[in-house]
């Protein structure tokens, strides 16, 4: 696996942390904080998407 470097923790209320990574390779990646070491991978193309549609509203029924 590349190199990660990890931006800091993200925290909603409570304890629910995670954080998103990227590689020189083009590769995002987001990890529950503290797990790091088990991160789901994909393109930066692919989580840029993911986060313009959460900020859209269309992972609010998930709530």
């Amino acid at each position: 696996m590349s190199h990660i470097t990890w931006e800091a923790p993200f925290c909603a209320e409570g304890a629910n942390c995670f954080r998103i990574g990227t590689d020189t390779e083009g590769n995002a990646y987001i990890a529950v904080t503290g797990q790091e070491d088990r991160p789901l991978t994909d393109s930066r193309e692919a989580l840029r998407a993911l986060i313009l549609e959460i900020k859209a509203g269309k992972a609010d029924h998930l709530l």
